[in-house]
């Protein structure tokens, strides 16, 4: 029995890689058509070619080929954009053809791609999706709307920190300012207050669930690039991503039949985002469903708690690894957040149009570490020519904004972290600047630039002001350690820690 099972795998690869040989041998004639690329191994093709950091394999490779390369890792066919000039030409004029999401094995689990906003098919389901969180969550006037919690919760941010310095000399900054964002989007999304402190587990399971989901989704998977493979899963990705979501997924699904439950006794005429989605009727003339499914709602709740928390702490922590790397720049920060805002008040949301040089720091931040190095990857939906090559359907887009970024064609000493570049300058993150694109372009940019933009201003800006902020004893500014993690976010390869002492008594 196990020999005849033995056999019948065996045999099923081996018919795999026959077809994927004899498919390489009839694209022969094609190749002249596609963008340049290194030349690829039988069957893996340039899989070797990735590395542990893709967004540093990819932009060393552009060097050599062009802003546009063509790669092929085992049956998916890549096309990578390198240039701000290629992203304008993407994004610009060829943004329907690529507006569809290229998911893998782990996106797919148990249909989270399905009713998820940033991984969802572009079609009917998707624009509706988008139009309720840009019009019930991200919308100027809800925006301002939630401006009294993002302040609330900020003090209590500001307290746990004080409080975890106090008692342990040293905070890890990217914890803390997660558990604050976490507990701005449940109150903004779901009217819900501090689910999450400090002490609790729940918090720390939650941020170790999605690290790890970050890590395994973003982590090569043979079963993505053998499609003959999935059923297999040979690295058992698909199974521990979903013990790894298992918990986030629980307190989404919490909440929601929380709700449901709520609202079978109870009749309110002020509706948050919850609300809205549950109620929801669509319009079947346009192809939307007639209601949101609970998975769906389940699922797109969880990734915005992901999203909101993870993408906006890892920027935090990286500005504060810049700063204080860079004395002087802090120095910097600091004056003007005193210039402004003065020593007897707090930073207040009304405050940011007028901290120029806290908008470089950011903007410089995310030049230099974009949350999404190689955004979500996308798809061509049929056959193109994309700036004289023939991009075939189905290919699997990445636009490697990290090497955009860091281009010096677009930016004068690029890998320096100079917030003065940004000062007296238009160039924007809204997807508008193509040499900066940190949050994308196009029809899926990223629907929370709005809200992201005020956390990153309101939350960095406080602890400059309120915090004394000092390295560790035994690290320097020349000795710490910037390392990156890859995964689908850029994470620091360790936590930053930080020494601290109040500068404000209010």
């Amino acid at each position: 029995m196990e020999w005849t099972l033995a056999y019948t795998i065996w045999s099923c690869i081996s018919l795999g890689v026959a077809l994927l040989l004899i498919r390489e041998i009839f694209l022969v004639s094609d190749k002249k058509q596609l963008p340049p690329g290194p030349p690829g191994w039988p069957v893996i093709g340039n899989l070797l070619d990735l590395g542990g950091a893709p967004h540093l394999s990819l932009a060393s490779l552009s060097k050599k080929y062009g802003p546009v390369i063509w790669l092929r890792f085992g049956a998916v066919n890549t096309m990578v954009v390198s240039s701000a000039d290629a992203a304008m030409e993407l994004f610009k004029n060829h943004d329907l053809t690529f507006a569809d999401r290229k998911t893998n094995e782990a996106m797919r689990l148990n249909g989270f791609d399905q009713g998820s906003i940033s991984l969802s098919e572009y079609g009917p389901y998707w624009r509706m999706l988008r139009r309720i969180c840009s019009t019930e969550l991200f919308s100027s006037k809800r925006i301002k709307d939630t401006e009294t919690l993002r302040a609330n919760c900020i003090e209590k941010l500001k307290k746990w920190i004080c409080d975890e310095g106090q008692k342990k000399g040293a905070v890890e900054i990217a914890r803390f300012a997660a558990l604050g964002n976490f507990n701005v989007i449940l109150n903004a999304a779901l009217s819900k207050d501090n689910f999450l402190d400090p002490q609790s587990n729940e918090g720390t399971e939650f941020f170790g669930s999605v690290s790890r989901v970050e890590e395994l989704v973003g982590m090569p998977n043979v079963a993505d690039f053998f499609p003959f493979l999935r059923w297999l899963d040979p690295q058992g990705v698909k199974k521990k991503v979903e013990r790894a979501l298992e918990h986030p997924l629980n307190i989404a699904t919490g909440f929601v039949k929380e709700r449901i439950e709520w609202k079978k006794g109870h009749i309110t005429s002020r509706k948050d985002f919850l609300d809205v989605m549950l109620e929801f009727q669509g319009n079947e003339k346009d192809g939307e469903p007639t209601k949101i499914s609970e998975k769906n709602i389940n699922i797109l709740i969880m990734e915005l708690f992901i999203a909101s928390t993870d993408s906006t702490s890892n920027t935090i922590e990286w500005a504060m690894a810049e700063l204080l790397r860079n004395p002087n720049i802090m120095r910097n920060v600091q004056d003007e957040l005193d210039q402004v805002v003065g020593q007897n008040r707090k930073v207040e949301e009304s405050d940011i149009g007028k901290l120029h040089y806290l908008q470089a720091v950011v903007k410089e931040t995310l030049r230099l570490h974009p949350p999404a190095p190689l955004l979500v990857p996308r798809r061509a939906v049929k056959n193109t020519v994309f700036m004289g090559y023939s991009i075939p359907k189905e290919t699997q887009v990445l636009v490697n904004v990290w090497a955009i970024a860091r281009d010096p064609v677009s930016w004068d000493d690029p890998m320096s972290f100079k917030p003065e570049r940004f000062l007296n300058s238009s160039v924007d993150f809204k997807g508008q600047h193509f040499q900066f694109l940190p949050f994308g372009a196009g029809r899926r940019m990223c629907a929370g630039v709005m809200l992201a933009e005020r956390m990153l201003h309101l939350v960095l800006g406080s602890l400059i002001h309120s915090f004394e902020w000092s390295l560790e004893d035994g690290i320097t500014p020349e000795t710490m350690d910037m390392s990156e993690s890859f995964g689908i976010a850029l994470r620091r390869a360790n936590p930053l820690r930080a020494m601290l002492k109040e500068r404000m008594c209010i």
